[in-house]
């Protein structure tokens, strides 16, 4: 997302934090220091830089603090932090996942493997479309994480699209049964992560068919790169 647009998303979503009274802490590493709450200087500056902020996950973060240098933390950078600082819950627009041909690449995103190791909840739209939503899925399976979805059914979002034709093993229909998820979780001390997927309002919504396509041209012409 390009600045200004990511800075007033940024400023928008803490803004809806505090109406539903909570308290927004964007993480962030500037100069080398981990920030839990960035002030309105901070989120500025980390707008500006836009791709030129590293991109942090768990494998990055020595290297970025160590360097003085200033980062923007993937899922899992940021899983990482917000554990160590008492963080319960947090919101992302999309995880990352399995990539496509990843039995041949091995291309996996560490997101997957910070969520089987650190008791943090995520709230997201999903895995990111471009991504082997199956593949995702199994493996989160596997890495013994807890994956619903918030709603009347148990469709699994594609981030854009509210369904992505594959199912979560649960869905939970209320905040409280989310939060009482996440209290067990803590209460037996399985050290996991937590995934759960709000899917996009049917009326924000994408063209699923349109989605497939694009995604299935990239896919044909990717061979070929």
């Amino acid at each position: 997302m390009q600045y200004p647009q990511n800075l007033e998303t940024a400023v928008a979503i803490e803004n809806i934090v505090r109406e539903n009274g909570s308290i927004p802490a964007t993480i962030a590493i500037l100069n080398g220091k981990i920030n839990v709450g960035l002030s309105s200087n901070g989120l500025e500056t980390l707008a500006q830089m836009g791709q030129k902020a590293r991109k942090s996950s768990r494998r990055d973060l020595a290297y970025v603090v160590s360097q003085g240098l200033t980062g923007s933390t993937t899922v899992s950078g940021t899983m990482v932090i917000a554990h160590r600082a008492g963080i319960r819950v947090f919101v992302t627009g999309g995880i990352g996942g399995v990539h496509w041909g990843a039995e041949k690449s091995m291309d996996v995103s560490a997101d997957l493997v910070e969520l089987g190791r650190t008791p943090v909840a995520v709230v997201c739209a999903g895995v990111k479309s471009i991504l082997d939503i199956e593949k995702t899925l199994e493996y989160l399976e596997t890495q013994g994480v807890s994956v619903t979805t918030f709603g009347e059914t148990r469709d699994f979002p594609a981030f854009f699209t509210p369904r992505s034709g594959f199912m979560s093993p649960s869905n939970l229909k209320t905040v409280k049964e989310c939060a009482a998820l996440i209290d067990a979780n803590i209460q037996l001390q399985l050290n996991s992560g937590m995934l759960i997927a709000v899917p996009i309002p049917e009326n924000e919504a994408a063209d699923a068919n349109k989605i497939q396509e694009a995604l299935s041209i990239a896919l044909a012409e990717a061979k070929y790169i």
